[in-house]
């Protein structure tokens, strides 16, 4: 095995954010309120199994141990499946993850599990119908819940879910979502509306801090878990009384970035150093070919010098992302 990726902070690199596709059937608020646009009319040329084959090896050669398959929604893919067992078939790759928006799992997780996928992320704004399609402009709150259902009858021991916390839309219903882990192993992620090229405006309406949240759980007993080598940024807590976990990611806080341990590769074939960087460093003409490997890791470790400590969303500094499917947030 070739080095660990690391960067100029000593920071090691066990986790790869791959996007497959930016394309997505949904229409959140604080993402793709308007749907999915193809760049200037044109049909997206997204990176072929050979390639996300060839790039996952790179990584796993220098240490990554965990890849989460992401989009845009990702299982839009026809060969969803057949990249998931690409990615779980790479020597040293132990976690293959996916961010899902769920309304494929009813039908498909069981394949999906068969292949290899170990971990679900699946967004769940909220626990009402109504404000479920007012947030996702789709009304299938329905589905996505027996999706969750069938992912646990597949055999997935956790499932996660990612819920973005909105002011007046869903930041306020603690107690509901507390109710709904109680007695299910769900890792309910609150994250926190970060702020986008396009997304201003929402961002002053309904952008609220997770530290309130921390401080209500912390107050109630709930405790902080360890942090492994290969897990995202989320701050988790844990409840004897519960079988459900919270987490917190609240990328505003100070320190957030001291332990970034993840990389991103989009749909395109650009390493993407942060998700608010300003530029992304180019793969895809070394993925034409297998003997390009050395070459590959080359440059991605020679990407990693330019890896700043931190993002700087505090300044209000978005960086190039328009949002958050641009490049597989």
């Amino acid at each position: 095995m070739a080095k660990q990726f690391e960067d100029n902070y000593q920071r090691k690199f066990y986790y790869l954010r791959l996007s497959i596709t930016d394309v997505c059937n949904f229409r959140c608020t604080y993402c793709l309120p308007d749907g999915y646009h193809p760049e200037h009319g044109k049909k997206p040329s997204f990176l072929t199994l050979d390639e996300i084959r060839r790039v996952t090896s790179a990584f796993a050669d220098c240490g990554t141990t965990k890849v989460r398959i992401t989009g845009g929604e990702p299982s839009l893919r026809r060969d969803f499946t057949d990249i998931i067992h690409t990615v779980a078939s790479q020597p040293g790759i132990e976690k293959v993850a996916t961010t899902t928006n769920g309304y494929r799992m009813e039908k498909q997780v069981h394949q999906w599990r068969q292949a290899g996928l170990t971990n679900i992320n699946v967004s769940v704004d909220s626990l009402d119908p109504r404000q479920f399609h007012l947030i996702t402009g789709e009304n299938l709150f329905h589905q996505v819940m027996r999706g969750v259902d069938a992912a646990f009858e597949a055999g997935y021991e956790q499932i996660k879910v990612n819920t973005v916390l909105l002011k007046g839309m869903n930041a306020e219903q603690l107690p509901q979502f507390l109710a709904w882990i109680k007695d299910r192993r769900i890792q309910l992620r609150f994250i926190e509306l970060m702020q986008t090229g396009e997304m201003d405006e929402l961002f002053k309406q309904r952008h609220v801090s997770g530290v309130s949240i921390r401080n209500t759980l912390i107050a109630n007993g709930w405790l902080l878990k360890p942090r492994g080598l290969n897990d995202g940024p989320a701050q988790v807590f844990y409840h004897p009384d519960y079988l459900g976990e919270i987490g917190l990611i609240m990328p505003y806080e100070k320190g957030f970035c001291t332990t970034c341990n993840r990389l991103r590769v989009s749909a395109r074939g650009k390493l993407h150093l942060c998700l608010f960087g300003d530029h992304g460093v180019e793969l895809r003409d070394l993925l034409a070919s297998d003997n390009q490997h050395d070459a590959l890791i080359a440059r991605i470790r020679g990407g990693l010098t330019e890896k700043s400590v931190s993002h700087y969303l505090q300044d209000g500094i978005t960086g190039m992302t328009p949002h958050l499917a641009s490049i597989g947030g």
